[in-house]
């Protein structure tokens, strides 16, 4: 009968534990009203994930206890001592985790919503305190006082649940959808210099410099010799859809809405979450299938694109698969979704929405039809056919929508033109182990052999694309190869329980939000290494390079330190350019 009285302590513990978890769901999603079924699907969800693993855990400590303790351990059904101990521990990881939480994802909240997240969880700390204070007393002096002592854990339970919830508020602050300014479009303006822009997921300067210090990447080193170049911090989560959003506004997500790669759905639920907790492995709940995922849209936009705002000034603009371009929204010039691969050959490929404007889709959908070349960025032995199989697919379509680019431009030119290449992540993803095994401790000799060059003949590759830009530039035009975040070993631990999940063997993980960078070229590039900046600080610097105001809205910084001509160009403002 003890073992079941211990039951009732641990599941009531693992019940504690999945309500402060779910609290830090709602400080990190404040737009969801506490009055909603909404918090009670999510909290059924994490009780039956979080909860019963709490409780197991807690179960087996109790046995172990009971095995190497001398005093036989009978605690009540609801035992105040125990309970005490165990409402301690799950309150200070829970505050160790909305402190964590905050710090990490600091950029997705304005300074009220802030406040009012590190209200909470200075609450939550001071109610672990005092939790583990009575369990000290309990154990000190016994039984005596116990109803008292129960009054007082009740006390602080409670209080540990509602001055956080207090602290958040009711929620449901809804933000405003995207909307265009109503404003008339000037003439088109055909001269002036060029910006090319290539976007590369995953790269890191670390990796590069010492690659082109061999010359191994001769056009690499063409730009960090003779161009300019700066470290970009990035945001957190450092997923695609957050981190290239920021850098089309200008914008951190707070502003231009964009903080996650998805919505996130309870079991039965209609109404997404947008962020799941950091560091307590919130992605298995959607790996596992307990939460369903829905990838973002272009509906997602709280906030104008630098491609949209070009088209206000009558510039055109190319851009090629740049997350969150499905449904495509017309512009000045032509847009290719990043989702245009995944629609050829289905039922949607002509349903006009992966590219505009409708005239030029053939171009692309030809471009896509030429042969498969990925096999030669790629070098032999890779084990493709061997499970788990790298996901490679990314090397193919890098080329394709390169084509497609290079295609599009002839026909319909433009002055602003955006490419982004995403196999480069994929490829770190899986061969950064075998690229950098000091990195890893024990590599195999003849895996890193064969797999080593994987990821150098991509960089390779990557450097060859910069190279036929280079060829293309113009006497005053600009080239900048963007990296949104870099590259770096898994964590030991996220790599044993991706293991255990029997998810792909990864070994290069951006979790942790490692810088990027920024390399500018052209004959107005003041060449030099500049001071660290902001993926933010992309788009004011595209517009003050073709002399257009910036948005005194936008969180970046024009940086006019890049250009030789930054004493002769003041930099301008406006108040917004709308959204």
């Amino acid at each position: 009968m003890r073992f079941l009285r211990m039951l009732t302590n641990a599941l009531l513990a693992g019940a504690l534990g999945a309500a402060y978890l779910t609290i830090l769901l709602l400080q990190l999603n404040p737009q969801i009203p506490l009055a909603s079924a909404l918090v009670w699907r999510w909290y059924a969800t994490l009780v039956a994930f979080y909860g019963l693993h709490l409780a197991v855990f807690f179960y087996v400590l109790m046995l172990v206890r009971e095995f190497v303790s001398v005093e036989m351990f009978s605690p009540g059904w609801i035992s105040v001592r125990l309970l005490a101990w165990l409402s301690s521990a799950a309150a200070a990881v829970a505050a160790a985790l909305m402190w964590l939480n905050l710090r990490g994802f600091g950029a997705l909240f304005d300074e009220p919503t802030a406040r009012r997240f590190a209200a909470g969880a200075g609450a939550t700390t001071a109610a672990a305190i005092v939790l583990f204070g009575i369990a000290v007393a309990h154990y000190s002096f016994g039984r005596r006082g116990s109803r008292v002592g129960a009054a007082l854990l009740a006390i602080a339970i409670v209080g540990s649940l509602a001055l956080p919830i207090a602290a958040r508020g009711p929620g449901g602050e809804l933000p405003l959808g995207a909307r265009r300014v109503s404003i008339e479009s000037p003439p088109e303006k055909t001269s002036g210099p060029r910006v090319v822009m290539l976007l590369l997921d995953g790269a890191s300067l670390e990796y590069i410099w010492p690659r082109a210090a061999e010359g191994r990447l001769p056009n690499f080193a063409r730009l960090l010799d003779s161009g300019a170049s700066l470290d970009l911090a990035t945001i957190r989560p450092t997923q695609p859809d957050p981190v290239w959003a920021a850098v089309a506004t200008g914008m951190y997500p707070t502003k231009n809405g964009v903080r996650s790669a998805g919505l996130y759905f309870a079991g039965g639920d209609d109404r997404g979450l947008d962020l799941l907790p950091d560091r307590c492995f919130s992605h298995t709940l959607v790996q596992l299938g307990v939460v369903r995922d829905r990838p973002n849209t272009s509906a997602a936009w709280r906030a104008r694109p630098v491609w949209s705002i070009l088209t206000d000034y009558g510039i055109a603009a190319g851009v090629v698969r740049w997350p969150l371009t499905y449904p495509v929204q017309p512009l000045r010039g032509f847009l290719v979704s990043d989702r245009f691969h995944q629609l050829l050959g289905s039922v949607f490929e002509i349903d006009g929405r992966a590219a505009y404007p409708p005239e030029l889709e053939p171009i692309a959908r030809d471009a896509f039809a030429e042969s498969d070349t990925a096999a030669t960025v790629l070098p032999a032995g890779v084990p493709l056919a061997t499970p788990p199989a790298p996901d490679t697919s990314s090397a193919k379509w890098d080329q394709f929508y390169s084509r497609a680019l290079r295609d599009l431009t002839i026909e319909r030119p433009v002055r602003f033109s955006a490419l982004r290449y995403q196999g480069l992540d994929t490829i770190g993803h899986y061969f950064l182990r075998y690229a950098q095994p000091r990195s890893f401790g024990a590599v195999p000799e003849a895996d890193r052999q064969r797999l080593g060059p994987a990821l150098d003949r991509y960089y390779g590759y990557i450097d060859g694309e910069i190279g036929a830009a280079l060829d293309r530039l113009a006497p005053g035009d600009l080239l900048l190869v963007v990296s949104g975040f870099g590259m770096q070993p898994v964590d030991p631990v996220k790599h044993a329980i991706g293991r255990l999940l029997r998810q792909p063997d990864l070994s290069g993980t951006h979790d942790r939000a490692p810088d990027g960078f920024m390399l500018a070229f052209g004959t107005p590039v003041a060449p030099g290494r500049h001071t660290r900046g902001s993926i933010v600080d992309v788009t004011p610097t595209i517009l003050y390079f073709l002399g257009l105001p910036i948005g005194r809205d936008m969180d970046g910084y024009a940086r006019a330190d890049l250009f030789a001509f930054s004493p002769e160009r003041p930099i301008t403002f406006i108040p917004t350019h709308g959204r």
